[in-house]
């Protein structure tokens, strides 16, 4: 039996919410999910134009089949109560939530949507961006079915940790790990950091590599030119779905003769492996299907 097919969030674009432009441009980009973004993109004497702006082009749809989110400024600051008022009535997929540290914080952010009539069908996803908020990652993740996906604000937490920018992230790992259980225990999505320099593709292929291996679904991104390595990197390559058809077609006939085990390219098969092949195949039809 083949699972349903997961949602990709093999690329999710930043798009600043000050630039009308930008937001309608947004329509034409193939990324997999789209941050319209109230926070860092915006300076602090455009925040209430640019939340009008993103609020409107979220009602308006014409996105297509990109999952269309809302990033709010964090809490604490004085834009946050009424950006989640206005992403409340707009009705995105999501509403992206900056510096999360504990689960009180992800109840207080979901009550404050219900309280203004957010649609059931917007989940919260929580920036992960302090130590704090890695070391406190698990009761995050599993604070509410509401939280969908856990997003690393490599970043801050790079700043925080007062940590260098090295290609290979080793500073980063613990904290990207530690988020990936999290996530994982409590059966949530989980999303890699961006990477800075828009202009070093290689760099960015090395790290979105990195990031499918570590076990991300996908990556956050600055610019358009990230897209397409990002959607091409996470998606299940033609060998991979070769290999996840012999598995399961290998497996089903040994099951048939009364078998548990099965051999396919020298190495034995059991149920886990059947399991990953059969999200690689759902994986890849939901991809296909864009």
């Amino acid at each position: 039996m083949t699972p349903q097919a997961p949602r990709p969030r093999r690329s999710v674009l930043y798009m600043p919410g000050a630039n009308a432009r930008a937001l309608e441009k947004a329509k034409e980009i193939p990324a997999d999910a789209l941050i319209l973004d109230l926070e860092d993109s915006v300076a602090p004497d455009a925040k209430a134009d640019a939340r009008e702006r993103v609020a409107a082009a979220a009602a308006g749809g014409g996105y297509g089949h990109r999952e269309v989110t809302i990033r709010v400024n964090a809490p604490g600051t004085p834009w946050h109560e009424d950006d989640l008022r206005a992403a409340a009535a707009a009705g995105p997929d999501a509403v992206v939530v900056p510096k999360v540290d504990s689960a009180a914080t992800v109840h207080a952010v979901e009550a404050a949507l219900e309280a203004a009539g957010a649609p059931e069908h917007t989940a919260i996803w929580a920036m992960l961006e302090t130590p704090v908020a890695i070391l406190d990652a698990r009761a995050v993740a599993a604070a509410s079915p509401r939280l969908t996906v856990l997003v690393m604000g490599t970043n801050d937490l790079a700043k925080e940790l007062r940590a260098e920018h090295v290609p290979g992230r080793e500073p980063l790992l613990t904290g990207l790990t530690l988020a990936l259980l999290a996530a994982r225990a409590a059966g949530k999505a989980a999303l890699d950091g961006v990477y800075n320099d828009v202009h070093d593709l290689t760099g960015f292929e090395a790290e979105t590599l990195q990031g499918r291996r570590l076990g991300f679904d996908g990556k956050t991104l600055i610019h358009p030119r990230q897209v397409e390595p990002c959607n091409r990197i996470f998606a299940p390559a033609a060998e991979e779905v070769d290999r996840a058809e012999r598995i399961i077609a290998a497996f089903e006939e040994a099951t048939s003769q009364g078998r548990g085990v099965a051999t396919v390219d020298g190495r034995m098969i059991e149920n886990l492996h059947v399991a990953e092949a059969r999200r690689v195949l759902a994986l890849a039809a939901a991809v296909a299907g864009r």
